[in-house]
């Protein structure tokens, strides 16, 4: 993970300065090697984590009293527990291959991650000291070149500030492809970005319109629409701001370009045109790989709005049962009243959220007790469909 936050926060390029090992990992700080009394009386070397609040790379004040720890928990001289800040909590998984053994309360105003972390440092290093004089945490250790191997620009502490790092990284690494980045394809972008996924590929050979501009995430500006950018060109630079990995194909995928939907972890389909969904569809089938097909249908009726927003996931278990949910109508098909182009910016959000949480169950982040194959949201009814293979 990357070291930019500590070269940027005063209080944690103190702890650098005065000869902490530092390091940051998924939105926590590890202060490593920190000398601790064990059971037996003897002194090992410890791992302290903290949990990072930050404002893009500089450090905030510290949000909470707790602190984590990699190691037996830490005892006075005597081999007896430390118990100003013992908690019962067991290990716990935080992700990015961060696992503590223990968690800690000593409950203070913080005034910022300085004061906390020698604070905690100096209660657990001042019994080993005891034991062993002149031992100390401030061990100035060689600080390698930053090599930052997250895909994000900056550092994720939401995953962090919600403990479900481990869970989020189910899906880390990943090849996702978007096809179509319409209305519900800029949104499945939008999500599918704050993930861990190593690369989003961005398939459209469309350019970004006026009327996109009121069915898409963001709000682009008149000078903006004059130049017609391309939307796979647009979206990848608004979201090259947070990430990297995103990777543009712009055209449209045709018999041409189907090789280029090879190699795919999963793929989400969010075009309107039948014969190119066809041609999509057959290739993942193909392929093995497994999909999300979103679509919606809204018709203006006594002066109302009403219809369906759908989604069909299709997995190699569910090849058949999802297939019969596949619209391959064209959205200006006049000989079907459900293949209409209304489309609403919230609705399309809803049915970006719905394709993006059946990946995401797919692969282990959300529980998934059904195995959908299908789900429809009524607009009149409010109420949501779903057919399962459980």
């Amino acid at each position: 993970m990357s070291r930019r936050p500590i070269a940027r926060s005063p209080d944690l390029l103190r702890l650098q300065n005065e000869g902490y090992d530092l390091a940051i990992r998924g939105g926590y700080l590890l202060v490593q090697d920190v000398p601790y009394v064990t059971s037996t009386a003897s002194v090992a070397r410890g791992v302290l984590v903290v949990k990072l609040d930050l404002s893009g790379d500089v450090a905030n004040r510290p949000g909470d009293h707790v602190a984590y720890w990699i190691g037996e928990h830490p005892c006075h001289a005597d081999g007896s527990k430390l118990s100003a800040f013992f908690n019962p909590t067991g290990p716990q998984d935080l992700g990015h291959e961060l696992k503590v053994n223990h968690m800690f309360s000593a409950k203070a105003a913080y005034r910022d991650y300085h004061h906390k972390v020698t604070t905690y440092v100096g209660r657990i290093a001042g019994e080993a000291d005891k034991v062993q004089p002149g031992v100390t945490a401030r061990s100035f250790p060689a600080i390698a070149e930053d090599a930052d191997a997250s895909v994000f620009k900056y550092v994720d502490t939401a995953s962090s500030r919600a403990g479900i790092g481990a869970i989020n990284r189910k899906i880390a690494g990943q090849r996702v492809a978007i096809v179509g980045l319409g209305g519900t394809g800029a949104y499945v972008l939008d999500l599918v970005a704050k993930t861990e996924v190593a690369e989003i590929h961005l398939f459209d050979g469309d350019v970004f319109s006026q009327h996109n501009a009121f069915r898409a995430p963001g709000a682009p500006t008149i000078e903006e629409l004059a130049e017609r950018p391309q939307k796979v060109a647009r979206f990848a630079d608004i979201y090259a701001r947070m990430r990297g990995g995103i990777i543009v194909h712009d055209h449209f995928v045709d018999e041409a370009s189907l090789d280029s939907l090879a190699g795919f972890d999963f793929v989400f389909i969010c075009i309107d045109q039948g014969a190119a969904k066809r041609l999509v569809v057959a290739k993942l089938e193909a392929e093995g790989t497994p999909f999300v097909e979103v679509g919606m249908g809204v018709i203006a009726n006594d002066d109302q709005l009403t219809g369906i927003v759908r989604v069909a996931t299709s997995t190699r278990t569910t090849r058949e049962l999802a297939a019969r949910h596949i619209s391959y109508a064209d959205a200006e098909d006049l000989d079907n009243q459900y293949a209409t182009n209304i489309q609403i910016a919230e609705l399309n959000a809803l049915n970006a959220a719905m394709a993006v949480i059946r990946w995401k169950k797919l692969f282990g982040v959300y529980r998934d007790s059904r195995g959908d194959f299908h789900q429809g949201f009524s607009l009149a009814s409010g109420e949501i469909v779903s057919e399962g293979e459980r």
